[in-house]
């Protein structure tokens, strides 16, 4: 107890250079525990971009591809999915929903999707999230889009805006549909994924545009007619209005020949496995059914790199932090050679200046984890928003995790052999060195 006690005064009489150590490991284990959280987290949310979601249905691919097209935007599609193949099997038992997709548009290099008002309904993300606005709404007519937030943002648009599409995926548009021009109704909040940077559009929207490559008819006016139409009919028959508004939804999906390919739900996890075993050997056509939280799991082990390289990045800074700490530690040392020698005269033995110096070490190192486990918790808080927002990564902030406290506990056992080096240059320095320094 007295050792602690006298090592507690001597590291408050040199408070200068054992604060900026002390500081130096906290940093390094607030980088440790951030990026291990990181890691973990983004790991999670990465096999999370799409929640929710049991099977994702495409034309017969490899697994990585069909969910890097459908899901990530990246690639094409090598071919498409008829619409009587789509229809047949959501209407199979079991289905609870279905999303259909069609891609192959783009604006300014950034993804067009033609979907239904039931991808805002049911489309998941991270932990379950459903899609939200944050301005604007759903499309209702042919010729609204709703923009992701990272397209309204770095595009700036807003509510009203018109907008063309292109035919062609990326930054290569072989044909600008100038006549078919679409507003801007909707921007979603920001979730950190690929639906950022995508705009949406009617389904029954992208067989329309395409037509009219070789028609005079736009989207405005068959909005028109079919609002006339509506009209009419809701005069002549108000008893149908539900009917009506069926009719409405729809329109907006229409009768396309073929999409791209289609996210299910079900009601079961037998029936995933059941319709998914069924799609994979439909003989109308080559198909194929990815569970996306499989082959996103397959994904990340491709990248595993990513992971080793953000362990090796941590450890150098712990290390880099501990061999400061041994530097200031033995410099300190070499000026303290006169204080341990008085220590020896008053009838301190050497390994209780051994034992001091190890537990000022220990101490050191103690109070940097502390620290450090401190102010990662405050990088956690006001970093979280902006790392699910922009970065895709949920941040789960929550008490240490067995692995996280085995990390600090490396760190504690590091610092204190760290510690042993200049604790053994103090056990060997005698009385009569430590007297005869010259000034």
């Amino acid at each position: 107890m007295i050792l602690i006690k006298l090592a507690y005064k001597s590291l408050l009489n040199r408070r200068a250079s054992v604060l900026l150590t002390l500081f130096t490991i906290a940093i390094s284990v607030m980088l440790l525990l951030s990026i291990e959280r990181i890691r973990v987290d983004a790991k999670s949310s990465f096999s999370n971009t799409i929640s929710g979601t049991d099977l994702i249905v495409g034309a017969r691919t490899g697994d990585i591809q069909l969910l890097l097209s459908s899901v990530f935007r990246i690639g094409y599609a090598n071919n498409a999915v008829s619409w009587q193949s789509y229809e047949y099997i959501t209407s199979q038992r079991g289905v609870k929903w279905s999303i259909p997709i069609s891609l192959g548009d783009s604006h300014k290099g950034q993804a067009v999707v033609g979907t239904t008002p039931d991808y805002f309904k049911y489309y998941r993300f991270a932990k379950k999230q459903q899609l939200s606005f944050q301005q604007g709404g759903v499309f209702e007519h042919l010729n609204q889009v709703v923009l992701g937030s990272e397209v309204a943002s770095s595009l700036g648009y807003k509510l009203g805006d018109e907008i063309v599409i292109s035919h062609g995926m990326g930054n290569t548009s072989f044909h600008h549909h100038k006549d078919n021009p679409f507003h801007v109704v909707g921007i979603l909040n920001a979730t950190g994924t690929p639906v950022d940077k995508t705009l949406h559009i009617p389904l029954a929207a992208i067989d329309l545009i395409h037509a009219g490559r070789h028609s005079s008819h736009t989207l405005d006016e068959h909005d028109e007619h079919d609002e006339h139409d509506e009209h009419d009919e809701h005069d002549e028959h108000d008893e149908h209005d539900e009917h009506d508004e069926h009719d409405e939804h729809d329109d907006l999906i229409g009768e396309p020949t073929q999409i791209t390919a289609f996210l299910m739900g079900f009601d079961s996890p037998l029936y995933t496995l059941q319709i998914r075993r069924n799609i994979n050997q439909y003989k109308k056509e080559p198909l194929l059914a990815i569970m996306p939280t499989v082959t996103l799991k397959e994904l990340w082990q491709m990248l595993a790199i990513v992971e080793k390289v953000l362990l090796l990045f941590s450890s150098v800074v712990v290390l880099v932090s501990l061999l400061g700490m041994l530097t200031t530690l033995l410099a300190n040392l070499s000026q303290r050679r006169r204080e341990l020698a008085i220590l020896r005269s008053v009838g301190a033995k050497p390994w209780q200046l051994f034992t001091l110096i190890s537990i000022e070490s220990l101490l050191t190192t103690l109070l940097g984890c502390l620290v450090g486990a401190g102010l990662y918790y405050i990088v956690m808080l006001i970093s979280s928003s902006y790392l699910q927002s922009y970065g895709g990564i949920s941040v789960n902030i929550a008490m240490l995790s067995y692995y996280e406290l085995t990390l600090i506990g490396v760190i504690m056992a590091a610092g204190f052999i760290i510690g042993l080096v200049p604790a053994t240059r103090a056990y060997f320095y005698s009385l009569s060195d430590g007297m005869s320094i010259k000034t």
